[in-house]
């Protein structure tokens, strides 16, 4: 035990904690699952749809559809692979790039929280950051 709480009660903190500091509605949760999609398919280059829903940790159908709204919103292309006539190859556009490099939604707001921090405990959140990075 450090300083009088158990594991199980600092994760119940934490996990409390996260939620006053990072909203988590419908919005968020649409921005980072698109996120995960266009990154998924940024580090697979040109990538392959089971490439992708393997990264994500979804099935191909899923994945699928929510390519296919990609492709519509201009954030993502299908071609065929010159490798393989028959599997089609995914690449972000310039947009898709340029929305990939924005920061998430509803980091402006954390950003906001953080700012209004002394330096000592920005310190501290960094160091603790480093802490939770480790052990992922």
């Amino acid at each position: 035990m450090l300083g009088g709480s158990t594991p199980g009660a600092l994760a119940a903190r934490f996990a409390s904690v996260a939620q006053m500091w990072v909203a988590d509605g419908p919005r968020e949760r649409a921005d980072r699952a698109r996120r995960q999609l266009l990154t998924a398919i940024a580090e697979n280059e040109p990538a392959t749809l089971n490439q992708v829903a393997k990264a994500v940790g979804r099935g191909a159908p899923a994945v699928s559809r929510s390519v296919d709204t990609l492709v519509r919103a201009g954030l993502v292309e299908r071609m065929q692979d010159p490798d393989n006539r028959r599997r089609l190859a995914l690449r972000l556009t310039q947009d898709g790039r340029e929305r990939l490099a924005k920061p998430a939604v509803g980091s402006s707001n954390l950003l906001a929280k953080l700012q209004r921090l002394a330096h000592s405990e920005l310190r501290a959140l960094e160091r603790a950051i480093e802490i939770l990075e480790r052990g992922l």
